[in-house]
């Protein structure tokens, strides 16, 4: 069994700690691409246009996990790597 785990958010980060923790094989980790930082109500414009990862993105880049990030689920590089893992 290979696993390739998709999620974005804070919820899904038990379900992915529990497969860590129980050393199932995780061979990627998919997740949106990051996002822009928002502008505070009040507070300065984001100074460096700086990109925000995703909750499940930083937890697998602490674990050391491949991660995926594709614009669009049809892009043909994209289905090429799915196809490789």
């Amino acid at each position: 069994m290979r696993i390739i785990f998709m999620g974005t958010p804070d919820f899904a980060l038990p379900a992915l700690k529990i497969l860590l923790d129980n050393e199932y094989p995780i061979v990627s980790v998919l997740t949106v691409p990051d996002k822009p930082a928002r502008r505070r109500s009040g507070g300065p414009q984001g100074r460096g246009k700086q990109f925000i990862p995703s909750p499940v993105k930083k937890f697998a880049l602490q674990h050391q996990l491949p991660v995926l990030q594709p614009v669009s689920l049809n892009d043909p590089l994209f289905i090429g790597q799915l196809q490789h893992l």
